[in-house]
């Protein structure tokens, strides 16, 4: 940053891994000068192992700069520039998580655990326990904006601009007309009560009830959260995908009738 700093007048402030990544080095990545995680194409998009390596054709087209080789290898260089981009492109979009939609349509998400979760929540969530449900919103970590049917949460009363912080993933129930507000935990914490509160408030106009759930990947992590979560919310853990936990006192209090299947 100090380099930066001084030599091309950029200025970054302390701790902006982000802002790096974002501003400077996706534009190298897609423009082919700078691999990312030639070592593992799988790590996650937030990774902070995250590892940048030039390109080896640039590598050696920098280095005949000022020789009299500069010209012809810089001709050869550009003339197959296009070719290399697609391929460095086409293999991005080989670690990509393929998600299907409801609806049939399919997207993909970063790679890493926190787009696995999102995946089933999707896949595995929706379907049990809100079936024709339509999906509004899907967070990625490569892309805030992942997926977004803003014309679908208008007419639900809610607009969202960009600084909103918007929950992983938002579904939309129409039969019950509800907002499920869910939380992918891999890292960061669960819909607790600050959380709940920044989630009312940016949801205040919503015609459709709102539902707030954070999901886990598996039960071991959502212990380690479980004095965290906000009442009135529930929880879902992938690895048990046909239970909900709700957390609430006395709302459902009563008796459980075992049911038999044939």
């Amino acid at each position: 940053m100090d380099w930066a700093r001084e030599h091309y007048g950029k200025d970054y402030a302390p701790n902006t891994r982000e802002t790096v990544r974002r501003q400077t080095m996706h534009q190298f990545v897609d423009a082919g000068l700078a691999l990312y995680n030639p070592d593992n194409s799988s790590r996650p998009v937030n990774s902070p192992k995250a590892v940048y390596q030039i390109e080896p054709s640039t590598l050696a087209l920098l280095r005949t700069y000022g020789s009299r080789r500069w010209r012809t290898t810089l001709t050869a260089y550009l003339a197959q520039r296009q070719t290399l981009s697609e391929r460095y492109a086409r293999e991005r979009d080989m670690s990509l998580i393929p998600v299907r939609l409801a609806s049939g349509m399919r997207m993909r998400l970063s790679a890493g655990k926190h787009s696995e979760l999102i995946r089933s929540i999707i896949e595995a969530f929706a379907p049990r326990f809100v079936p024709g449900s339509q999906l509004v919103y899907a967070g990625d970590t490569g892309d805030k904006w992942g997926y977004f049917d803003e014309a679908l949460l208008a007419k639900q009363g809610v607009k969202i601009d960009a600084h909103g912080k918007m929950p992983d993933v938002v579904l939309y129930c129409p039969e019950r007309k509800w907002l499920l507000l869910v939380e992918a935990v891999t890292s960061h914490g669960p819909v607790d009560g600050k959380r709940h509160d920044e989630l009312a408030r940016l949801f205040a106009k919503s015609k459709a009830g709102l539902v707030y759930v954070t999901a886990f990947p598996d039960r071991s992590l959502m212990a380690r959260h479980v004095p965290e979560i906000a009442w009135e919310t529930e929880v879902w853990v992938a690895d048990a995908p046909s239970h909900l936990i709700h957390f609430n006192g006395t709302r459902f209090l009563g008796p459980y009738v075992q049911a038999f299947y044939e």
